[in-house]
């Protein structure tokens, strides 16, 4: 009896994540090989319709409460992950989410081999641009601007098909045990959060080279804003306190 194949490397990937953000681009700079190489697969928080339609498949969604010290350390982080690869964070105005209308587009995006575009165009609306991905004009805005019909893409939410598809991906998160974002699986080996991201591309070959190179350490951040706090704690969220992924 033939052996079973080997499921391909997975990339648990989040609108919402900063770390994620970063993720990606370390990626595209430093190893843009293995992008096509892997299998992308959405992680969300999901909403009151796609909660239910998890809980009755079978499924649940990892949520763990986020203490006030974690918000404070995240906007820290990020801002130290920001400076250090020369970028401008705006901080985005989520402040009442439903990620469904990104994560939902991104299927669209796949089925036109859009995919990756689609990640790299929302997670630049939202880091760079202060834009709000949990609106469904803006998502229909930024489908179109990657060539995205915008009349599929504003209907995404009330897709059934859609959904349905939503629902297995959020079973995917559930059953690879994912547990927050960028999460990465190289055959049985399970790589959690940016820290993780070289030792991810190590696993692809005997040597891995390349290093950021040493600068200038940035200046000490401010003290959080409350309205800063408020974006990175809306919501229900998963466990943001690991260095390097959140939810």
């Amino acid at each position: 009896m033939a052996g079973r194949a080997a499921k391909p490397p997975r990339f648990y990937f989040n609108l919402r994540s900063p770390y994620n953000f970063f993720a990606l681009g370390d990626l595209e700079r430093d190893h843009p090989e293995l992008l096509d190489r892997l299998e992308w697969r959405p992680f969300w928080e999901p909403d009151e319709t796609s909660a239910a339609l998890l809980d009755a498949a079978g499924g649940q969604f990892p949520y763990t409460p986020m203490t006030r010290a974690k918000q404070f350390y995240i906007l820290r982080d990020v801002r130290r992950l920001a400076a250090e690869r020369g970028l401008a964070l705006t901080w985005p105005t989520d402040r009442t989410p439903w990620w469904e209308p990104a994560h939902l587009t991104w299927f669209l995006a796949a089925d036109a081999g859009l995919g990756r575009q689609w990640v790299a165009r929302a997670g630049r609306a939202r880091w760079l641009e202060g834009r709000d991905i949990c609106d469904p004009a803006t998502v229909v805005e930024l489908a179109a601007e990657i060539g995205l019909d915008a009349s599929e893409a504003a209907a995404a939410t009330d897709s059934g098909p859609l959904r349905e598809r939503g629902v297995r991906a959020l079973l995917d998160v559930h059953r690879d045990g994912v547990f927050g974002v960028p999460y990465f699986i190289h055959g049985s080996e399970p790589y959690w959060g940016l820290d993780r991201v070289a030792a991810f591309a190590a696993s692809f070959t005997d040597s891995f080279t390349g290093s950021v190179a040493d600068g200038e350490p940035p200046a000490p951040a401010a003290q959080p804003a409350e309205a800063e706090l408020a974006v990175v704690g809306a919501g229900r969220t998963t466990d943001m306190s690991h260095a390097g992924g959140c939810g």
